[in-house]
């Protein structure tokens, strides 16, 4: 079992560093947000492999070098609390904690190396007792920082809605609040590593931490570029989308082919103009909640009445009718060279889309091609 775990530790290093590679020499600007998700990977790498080497014997004989144990954990909770308050672009809205869990990590260190000097030239035999010792308040200290700076995260993301409003209209976070879930399960295997080492010196239990650790947090990782990525490109589409241009061929007005209908004259013609000039001009369908009933309520309609006008004078149901604006605002940003970097994903959320598959669903109903072929065109 040891072998085992010993080897997806050692798979997960090798992973997070591949990961930072790839992130770092990735296309697109590699900004204060990913540096910080960079960084909580590459500590927990360092960490991870620092206890792999010393596990598996692939360490020096130096006896400074045996008992340095360089505090890499420290380092993982205040890297992933910058990443979220920079994510949510609340950074000037609360404490920053970098300066002092650098000071943190810098004073251990310096502790450390005086109590092995201390050891090595003055304790007899140079007996470790008195580093074991220090090594024990070290993890006790760093496991309470650890928890006050994931629960500072945690109710950011949980509790402090009015401060994260304006990341909330692009990203609903649930990717970080199961990553926050997962995160306790994880600090809770910590404290009980910790429990059993202070109890009984073992500290095997430490492999299933690290472990588990790994995997939540390099899940994180790729989860975290994946959706920062998307959402820095959501809030440059915002910015640039002109609704007062989209124009719907297919929904052009068929009163000629259904002339016999006593429903189609020029009352109902004027309220279906309304109906559309509000939902266009105010930019309506792109919001994926938008609803039939709320439409109709502001415009003073029953919904009956409304679902009449759209069917009658569009050929369209509601749902393809709203679907048919964001199709042709997706459009737009497919044919755009100037958009081609650009992830469909983003594109789509923006357009008024609540995912991926809906998205490709409706771009394929309504121009028999998914997004990627369209954009292949130009």
């Amino acid at each position: 079992m040891t072998s085992i775990i010993n080897f997806f530790l050692i798979a997960g290093v090798v992973q997070g560093f591949a990961f930072n590679l790839v992130t770092t020499l990735s296309k697109k600007k590699c900004d204060r947000v990913i540096i910080f998700l960079n960084l909580t990977v590459l500590f927990i790498s360092l960490n991870n492999l620092q206890r792999w080497l010393i596990d598996n014997g692939y360490i020096s004989d130096c006896f400074v070098i045996q008992q340095l144990l360089v505090p890499w954990y420290v380092l993982v909770l205040p890297m992933f609390y910058a990443f979220t308050t920079h994510f949510v672009q609340v950074q000037d809205k609360v404490r920053d904690f970098l300066k002092f869990s650098l000071i943190v990590f810098t004073v251990e260190i310096v502790i450390r190396m005086g109590l092995i000097l201390y050891v090595y030239y003055y304790v007899p035999n140079r007996d470790i007792h008195l580093i074991e010792v220090y090594s024990l308040y070290e993890d006790v200290f760093n496991l309470l920082y650890s928890i006050f700076l994931f629960v500072k995260a945690s109710l950011l993301i949980f509790r402090r809605n009015h401060l994260i409003t304006y990341i909330l209209s692009y990203d609903d976070l649930n990717w970080i609040k199961w990553f926050i879930r997962m995160g306790v399960v994880v600090i809770g295997f910590w404290a009980v590593a910790l429990l059993i080492k202070l109890l009984t010196g073992n500290t095997e239990a430490f492999l299933f931490l690290n472990l588990s650790s790994s995997i939540v947090l390099y899940w994180m990782g790729y989860q975290g570029v994946y959706k920062y990525n998307v959402l820095r490109d959501r809030i440059v589409l915002r910015s640039s989308i002109e609704t007062n241009k989209v124009l719907i061929g297919a929904q052009e007005l068929k009163a000629h082919s259904h002339s016999e209908d006593e429903f189609l004259n020029e009352k109902h013609q004027k309220d279906f103009e309304k109906i559309k000039s509000h939902i266009i001009n105010d930019k309506l369908y792109l919001d994926p909640l938008l609803s039939m009933e709320v439409l109709a309520a502001e415009l003073g309609m029953s919904k009956s009445y409304f679902s009449k006008l759209i069917n009658s004078y569009s050929d369209f149901n509601f749902s393809d009718f709203i679907n048919a604006l964001r199709i042709e605002q997706a459009k737009r940003f497919l044919s755009n060279k100037a958009y081609s970097n650009y992830t469909i994903v983003a594109i789509g959320l923006e357009c008024g889309f609540n995912s991926k598959s809906t998205f490709y669903a409706a771009f394929k109903k309504f121009t028999s091609e998914t997004p990627s072929t369209f954009r292949a065109k130009y």
